[in-house]
């Protein structure tokens, strides 16, 4: 869980800078392009071309295209619908889709994971809870487009590395990974790119390069190692983090109000969902990836 802990906190810096420096400022499709041109160049020059089963190096391209492609793309685009408190309440359920896509791809049915996926979401809904105005009904569906689909990358990578042992090292095949996710990045700002919303600063360069080597490459990379080395409830679990870590960074930097009471209730909440998932636990451990992998 330590690997899920750093990138929570990688990632809660990540919305406050999106929001201070990105957001309505540059195109985010250039912004997302960017992240992952930056990643795919840190792991690409390592890439093992072959030697590697088919289905891992497919289902990497797959999920790099699910992850960064349409989860992305969906969610810069409810931004033009949602308010931001929507956007953040509607993202509180993905540990339920975490879990319900782990179960569907093992073959079974978790209740003890479901639930503690769904307190979580609970938690997450103290915190966020606004009163819905306008209309909101076409960002709902983008965001659970995007939710799902973040879900789906992180379970199959899992579910991948658990299945498809390899000798070779992890970072050696995850430029596959962001490959994938270009496949979707590149054609999306070539289509729908605003030229005119491209970086006009230092600062809005050093943000999309940050954003690029931290939360995306060594981020996603962590995300996908951590991933292996626990349970699907707790990996749910952890999905919801960014709540709580996203508010008190931005509460700590940039001085934004927050709820405190609601902030301590929901994460309260929130870590009482690790504990009923870890209440309900067998003495089994997760399954990991093989010692050469990592």
């Amino acid at each position: 869980m330590p690997y899920l802990l750093i990138v929570t906190v990688l990632w809660a810096f990540s919305f406050s800078l999106i929001g201070q420096y990105l957001a309505g400022r540059v195109d985010s499709d250039f912004a997302v392009l960017v992240r992952v041109a930056i990643a795919a160049a840190c792991f690409v020059p390592f890439t093992v071309w072959r030697g590697l089963p088919r289905r891992l190096v497919g289902g990497f391209w797959l999920a790099g295209a699910l992850q960064f492609g349409v989860t992305y793309l969906c969610l810069y685009r409810s931004f033009t619908v949602l308010t931001v408190p929507e956007v953040l309440l509607f993202t509180v359920l993905t540990p339920i889709y975490v879990t319900l896509i782990d179960d569907a791809l093992a073959g079974r049915f978790n209740r003890r994971a479901l639930l503690a996926a769904a307190v979580a979401v609970g938690g997450g809904a103290i915190i966020r809870f606004q009163r819905l105005e306008g209309d909101y009904l076409l960002g709902f569906v983008l965001l659970q487009v995007a939710n799902a689909t973040f879900a789906a990358g992180q379970v199959l990578c899992r579910y991948l590395l658990t299945r498809h042992p390899t000798d070779v090292p992890l970072h050696r095949f995850f430029g596959h990974f962001f490959l994938g996710a270009l496949v979707l990045a590149l054609p999306s700002f070539l289509l729908f790119g605003d030229l005119s919303k491209l970086p006009q600063s230092g600062v809005q360069w050093g943000v999309l390069a940050w954003m690029g080597l931290f939360a995306t490459a060594l981020g996603m990379y962590w995300w996908v190692l951590g991933s292996t080395r626990v349970d699907a409830g707790t990996l749910a679990v952890m999905n919801e983090l960014h709540v709580p870590a996203g508010l008190v960074v931005n509460l700590l930097i940039w001085n934004r109000d927050a709820d405190l009471p609601k902030l301590l209730a929901g994460g309260a909440v929130i870590l009482a969902s690790l504990l009923i998932n870890r209440s309900g636990r067998r003495a089994a451990p997760a399954a990991q990836v093989p010692q050469k992998v990592r």
